[in-house]
């Protein structure tokens, strides 16, 4: 075991764990956050994405800033210069309003996903759309849903009216 320090949602964190010990057990087990989830276990369908940097990835990482689907809306907040940070960044808004989510299998790399997309692309299409969420699986199929999410969360980054 080792100390290792990690910058998660904003916050520098010191936990012990071994240096191969996978990102996702690091932040589920050690700092006992929920929005990375177990899936697949190959990290294939997104379920234990974060984002890195910015970026999202679903591999452990050093040195890297990391972003849970709890520290979405400080990111947000962040982003837009917000004080205080809004309860829900607008994309966990939206899947709630639109009903996108039905088991919540998808939801945590959906929604991380989403949001590298909504931090480079702040009007995507719907090609775009697709293409950026391509590999991240829904087991209810809820993908029409979610792609309205997307759209209706961009609308409301840029103060439009929903």
């Amino acid at each position: 075991m080792a100390d290792l320090k990690i910058n998660v949602n904003g916050e520098m964190r010191q936990v012990a764990a071994a240096h191969d010990t996978p990102l996702l057990y690091v932040l589920t087990n050690e700092l006992r956050l929920q929005g990375p989830r177990f899936g697949c276990g190959l990290a294939q369908c997104g379920s234990c994405s974060v984002l890195a940097d910015g970026k999202e990835i679903r591999a452990s990482v050093a040195g890297k800033t990391i972003t849970t689907l709890e520290g979405l809306p400080a990111l947000y907040a962040q982003q837009k210069r917000l004080q205080p940070p809004p309860a829900l960044h607008p994309l966990q808004q939206a899947f709630i309003d639109l009903q996108a989510l039905h088991c919540g299998y998808c939801y945590n790399g959906m929604t991380i996903k989403a949001a590298e997309l909504l931090a480079q692309n702040s009007r995507p299409s719907d090609a775009e759309i697709r293409a950026h969420m391509n590999g991240h699986l829904c087991r209810c199929g809820t993908y029409p849903r979610v792609m309205q999410a997307i759209k209706l969360a961009a609308k409301t980054m840029a103060g439009e009216q929903r």
